[in-house]
């Protein structure tokens, strides 16, 4: 029988000879937040992509010594039009094999429905965490390298409550996001015994929430949960909340765990302030990557940067286990590489994959944000973590499980 891929690699090589080129590209573009509401945090996960990027390319390249490059994007955050025609850019002009990305869920959900799935093209989100990417009707396209919020939330819930927080007020930004993530805090607050004395959507990007925080504080309860983003709506409700003194207690999760937040508000003001962001586990894969960001001055801690690690190195992976740039059957590919049983691929272990790939063996890569066995939404289990404002910064104070 032919084998497949070294069929597709001697035509790729051929076709190379003959155009004159001495080394072909292969792109795999970034769809994320560069302006918005979370600009600040955008560029350490993006460089965490393009960290896998230089890795690939220091270890001898993908297909047979092609470079691997990454065009990015900008999609806003929160302008379907302008995600649409980011993504539109990268599907087919750019011509893509695939996309990290994007971040916001409201931008993947654009960006997947409006340009990739239509072309074809296979999307891996390292931070797009609502409930909603999961009922996408993809052709299995879109999969994320993070927890769902239906997770997220259930933890958020139970920090609370185990610190004898019991009444709260929320407030959300009003899209998939914060409506998701709300939706899973407060049914799993309140199934536990706490109370949400209010619950209020609020639109990103104004400039003056005061009366939502009067309805939000009637009740005089002491603790505001805010589901937004650092460097918008969120960063201005928490401002005005202190200046308005009607809260004491502030809470939050990964869209705003930013230190851009801290110093646009104080950190005297947010000290204690209490968080949630997924993180990694406790694994081989994490520390390997930790070492490598840091060689590069990447800071591995950066939300959802080990997670666009892991969703670029699993791209490229399974770019390599499918033989071609070919968008057709990439997702299987991902599938394939990123699943057990297999031989263990670590991070930056490039060379070793496409040795083990060449030889016809099964591979199995377990990252930097841990395993990611994908369901059939394309969605996987994860690690949430605490974070709390001590010394003018987001620190970690450990993984919580349910």
């Amino acid at each position: 029988m032919i084998n497949k891929r070294a069929l597709a690699t001697a035509v790729a090589a051929s076709t190379l000879a003959m155009t004159g080129f001495a080394q072909a590209e292969v792109k795999v573009g970034f769809l994320g937040g560069f302006t918005g509401g979370i600009e600040s945090l955008t560029p350490p996960i993006f460089e965490g992509a393009q960290l896998a990027v230089e890795q690939v390319n220091e270890q001898g390249g993908i297909l047979d010594g092609q470079t691997l490059v990454m065009p990015s994007g900008d999609t806003t955050c929160s302008d379907a039009s302008a995600a649409s025609n980011a993504a539109d850019r990268m599907v087919n002009s750019e011509n893509v094999t695939a996309i990290v990305g994007a971040l916001c869920t409201g931008a993947t959900i654009a960006a997947a429905n409006n340009a990739a799935i239509p072309g074809g093209v296979l999307m891996v989100s390292p931070a797009s965490t609502a409930p909603a990417v999961s009922e996408l009707d993809d052709n299995d396209l879109v999969f994320r390298t993070v927890p769902s919020d239906a997770f997220q939330g259930e933890i958020l819930a139970k920090l609370l409550l185990e610190k004898g927080i019991d009444a709260v007020a929320v407030t959300y930004v009003n899209n998939d996001y914060g409506q998701g993530l709300s939706d899973a805090f407060s049914a799993a607050f309140e199934a536990g015994g706490g109370e949400i004395t209010e619950n209020l959507a609020h639109e990103d990007n104004r400039a003056d929430y005061r009366s939502e925080l009067g309805s939000l504080s009637v009740s005089g309860v002491d603790t505001l949960v805010v589901l937004a983003y650092a460097d918008t709506s969120g960063q201005t409700v928490l401002r005005q909340a202190y200046e308005s003194g009607m809260f004491t207690q502030y809470v939050g999760a990964d869209g705003m765990v930013g230190d851009s937040l801290i110093e646009a508000i104080g950190a005297d003001v947010l000290d204690g302030m209490i968080a949630t962001r997924p993180g990694s586990p406790d694994l081989p894969g994490t520390d390997i990557f930790i070492e490598a960001a840091e060689a590069a001055e990447l800071d591995p801690s950066a939300v959802f940067a080990a997670q666009a690690y892991d969703a670029a190195f699993l791209i490229a992976l399974a770019i390599e286990q499918n033989g071609s740039a070919e968008r057709e059957g990439l997702s299987e590919a991902l599938r394939s590489v990123s699943s057990a049983p297999g031989e263990v691929i670590l991070p930056g272990e490039w060379e070793k994959a496409v040795e083990l790939i060449a030889a016809g063996t099964d591979i199995n890569y377990e990252g930097a944000s841990g395993s990611h066995e994908f369901d059939d939404n394309g969605d996987v289990p994860g690690v949430v973590v605490e974070m709390a404002v001590e010394d003018g910064t987001f620190t970690s104070k450990g993984q919580v499980d349910l």
